[in-house]
């Protein structure tokens, strides 16, 4: 039996490039546990609807933090 990881994601904007959280969306989704980070992050923008929309990635460790490029808003996606 395969398990799966379950993610939390966050989107919400930024004020001087920082997070904001005057707006905030959340989802959760769930990646195979030997997922790659594009997949992961590949999984994130389809649940939050930004496939398509270009990003910078930061791994960060034990979470992922997307910058919509030409945006001023800040995705976090986090393991639970």
């Amino acid at each position: 039996m395969t398990k799966s990881i379950v993610w939390k994601a966050e989107h919400t904007d930024t004020f001087g490039g920082q997070a904001n959280y005057s707006w905030l969306r959340t989802c959760e989704f769930e990646t195979a546990p030997d997922a790659s980070q594009r997949a992961v992050v590949t999984a994130g923008k389809a649940a939050l609807g930004l496939t398509g929309v270009r990003c910078e990635t930061i791994d960060c460790g034990a979470w992922y933090q997307l910058r919509p490029i030409g945006g001023c808003t800040v995705v976090f996606l986090r393991s639970c």
